[in-house]
């Protein structure tokens, strides 16, 4: 298979690292990266065990499905090889001589090796010049130099990559993809990186990695995401970014519902989940139109309030956003809180349900009169405190940090305790749990709020976390004959109403619905 140019017709192309472990693994790995959406493999030789140069190559080569992007990273660039310098550029030199379709060079050997004679030598291959950063991104203007002197030795391709501490870096790295005038590679590693891959082809990035199914690697998206939930083939310049704002956010369900129906209701919108450190600085170095929208995670919900420049009454209220949107006229963040409608009906719905089912029905909320036991006073609890409010409930607040739960309690007419109180509590017959904390999250899915001595006096009981569908908390209490609520209805609702506000349109109900029922 001779070379193809990255990027031949404007297209960011997908590009799987493979790092087996011997040359039989590496093969392997290539026919499955083909299998799961991959144009091109990046084969690290030196992940391979026992590297015989010549005559490993020849097999890589002649068995490869895909373009191949031949690496042999020495330990100070990021890589694994700890040999002899003089034998790993011996052996990239036998790639360029076996007609790989591109042999990656740092750029710090770049200028020797790189020479018209060698280039006259190397027939299709393209030459990838490459630099490894670690600490702290350069500015733009250093990144720019940095990419002119890459570009100098030869190259036809310049990659740089960096290990961010904060999701601010990264939009040095965008302005490098954006204004360079070759084909530039450029990313950072680790979690906090994610949104450099997921981005690249927004900003004009040659290449954007994806990880093999059960070859994981922190701050790559799977190829599978890539093509099915973000479908980096449709994502171009004109595409609005959306996105999770939120630590930890690697739960996050927000792309696998929001994405297709994004493409469901043709709106060039992406929705990519985003770790941020640092909100002000966040919100400064994000501050164009490109950037559309979010939703607000934990622990962020109170927090993020004060960089709305006008928050809706309801939020305001509430004291809690869980949405924000950029206002198109005159880019000014709004705040929306579509977490209290989305818990609270998801909960009328389940008791009025019951109610039917027995055969009464009424007009007043089933949560009118009520106890409403609530476990958390952070973002998520106080959104569920409000609802339940406007409901007529009867509210007693829960929470680590009892001055918190006293202020929320005072807000909304209710009674604080300590939370080491919680598990001598007795509520009443008929009496609604919510739990607004991350108790029960994966990976702590074995712990829960309350004793579970207590969860069969509860009516029904809500769990704002919904990864697991199923917490251990609410398979308790479905045990203990209580109607459950799980996060996941709350989730869909709420993300309804993100929708309507990101988009301006109609959401498409019972396609979301379905997309919940199916993938979570």
């Amino acid at each position: 298979m001779g070379s193809i140019p990255l990027s031949s017709d404007g297209l960011t192309m997908v590009c799987a690292p493979i790092m087996g472990e011997s040359v039989d693994q590496a093969i392997d790995q290539m026919h499955k990266a083909k299998t799961q959406g991959a144009d091109v493999v990046e084969v690290r030789l030196d992940c391979i065990k026992h590297f015989q140069a010549h005559q490993d190559l020849e097999i890589i080569l002649k068995n490869k499905p895909l373009p191949v992007i031949i690496v042999y990273r020495p330990k100070c660039e990021g890589g694994l090889y700890e040999g002899d310098e003089m034998a790993r550029l011996e052996a990239l030199r036998s790639a360029l001589k076996l007609g790989a379709d591109y042999v990656d060079f740092e750029l710090k050997v770049a200028s020797d090796v790189i020479s018209k004679q060698n280039r006259l030598q190397c027939g299709g291959t393209k030459v990838i010049v490459s630099c490894f950063l670690d600490g702290a991104t350069p500015s733009e203007e250093e990144l720019s130099n940095l990419a002119a002197r890459m570009q100098a030795t030869g190259a036809d391709i310049v990659k740089v990559v960096t290990s961010a501490s904060n999701i601010t870096e990264l939009a040095r790295l965008f302005h490098l993809l954006s204004y360079s005038q070759m084909p530039v590679v450029a990313y950072s590693v680790g979690e906090r990186g994610l949104i450099s891959q997921l981005l690249s082809p927004k900003f004009g990035g040659t290449l954007v990695y994806g990880s093999i199914e059960g070859k994981a690697i922190p701050g790559l998206p799977t190829l599978e995401s890539l093509r099915k939930a973000y479908k980096v083939e449709y994502i171009d310049s004109g595409t609005k970014i959306f996105g999770l704002i939120s630590k930890p956010v690697g739960h996050s369900k927000g792309p696998i519902l929001h994405n297709p129906t994004f493409r469901h209701m043709n709106f060039n919108g992406l929705y990519v989940p985003m770790f941020v450190d640092d909100l002000k600085e966040f919100f400064q170095v994000y501050s164009t139109s490109d950037f559309a929208g979010f939703s607000v995670g934990f622990p962020y919900k109170e927090a993020v309030v004060q960089f709305c420049d006008e928050v809706h009454p309801l939020a305001q209220s509430i004291g809690a956003v869980n949405t924000i949107v950029r206002r198109p006229s005159d880019g000014k963040l709004i705040g929306y809180n579509t977490d209290c409608e989305a818990s609270v009906t998801a909960i009328e719905d389940a008791l009025q349900e019951c109610r039917c089912i027995n055969g009464k029905q009424s007009l007043v909320s089933p949560l009118a009169g009520r106890e409403f036991v609530l476990v958390g006073a952070g973002g998520a609890g106080r959104a569920l405190a409000f609802g339940a409010k406007i409901r007529g409930a009867r509210i007693i607040i829960f929470d680590i940090d009892f001055e918190r739960a006293k202020i929320l309690a005072n807000a909304v007419s209710g009674e604080a305790r300590p939370l080491g109180d919680l598990p001598y509590f007795q509520p009443e017959k008929g009496s609604v749990l919510a739990n607004a904390t991350p108790i029960g999250m994966h990976p702590n899915k074995d712990r829960v709020p309350v004793s579970e001595a207590s969860l069969g006096v509860f009516q029904l009981v809500f769990d704002a976390v919904y990864t697991p569908r199923k917490t251990t908390l609410l398979k308790g209490a479905e045990a203990a004959g209580a109607i459950i609520v799980s996060g996941v209805e709350m989730f869909l609702r709420q993300a309804i109403g993100q929708f309507n506000l990101f988009t301006g349109g109609e959401a498409p109900k019972e396609f979301m619905r379905e997309i919940v029922l199916a993938k979570f």
